[in-house]
């Protein structure tokens, strides 16, 4: 799999927007379907009401005066020899509920990331987040970053190896199955909802039979 930008054109020809996107790669070099990243970071990768702020000197705080254009949202994308990978890029891996299409479950999750931004601190915070998805999913989790932390980390959250942070290395490692959907996957967030419900029926409960 591979990372680059995609270009989107308006009807006049110019440029409109870009994606910030992961494509297949086969082993002749085609490229295969492409994942556009959703959940983008405001001021990075685009301008919030630009046409308000641009106007007043403000800018993106990286270069660049084309916007990045968010994609619709999670999606499986069939790899050759790995089978179905969702992608989540960066800091997406951190929106709970929202990592895994559920229309079309993938067996792994591809989550890139260049931690550089958030320094020492944020890229083992980061690991964390995705440890917790992959046992919110049930799914196992690539992680590949140029200095963050890389690892694979299987279906029951456990990081199975690793390379550390700003150190240079690969992982050869047999690809973690994937668990069968779990309560989480299926009711989603919705899950925590029924359990803050119960817990207050409880608590009421409780109080009833106090008096």
């Amino acid at each position: 799999m591979i990372g680059g930008t995609a270009l989107f054109f308006g009807k006049d020809g110019k440029i409109s927007g870009a994606g910030n996107s992961v494509w297949s790669l086969d082993s002749a070099g085609t490229l295969g379907p492409r994942y556009d990243k959703a959940h983008l970071v405001p001021y990075g990768e685009y301008l919030p009401m630009r046409t308000l702020l641009a106007p007043l000197g403000l800018a993106r705080l990286v270069m660049g005066e084309i916007d990045f254009v968010p994609g619709p949202g999670p999606r499986a994308i069939e790899v050759p020899g790995f089978g179905k990978a969702g992608i989540q890029i960066c800091y997406e891996i951190i929106f709970s509920g929202q990592v895994v299409d559920r229309r079309n479950r993938p067996d792994f999750i591809f989550n890139p990331s260049n931690d550089a931004w958030f320094g020492k601190w944020g890229p083992p915070q980061h690991l964390a987040q995705a440890r917790l998805r992959a046992i919110e999913e049930g799914l196992p989790i690539l992680r590949s970053t140029p200095t963050g932390i890389s690892a694979v980390i299987d279906a029951r959250g456990r990081v199975l190896e690793s390379i550390p942070h700003r150190q240079e290395g690969a992982i050869e490692l047999a690809m973690p199955r994937p668990l069968p959907p779990t309560l989480f996957a299926r009711l989603g967030n919705w899950l925590a909802f029924l359990v803050a419900g119960a817990f207050y029926l409880f608590a009421i409960a409780f109080r009833r039979l106090g008096r």
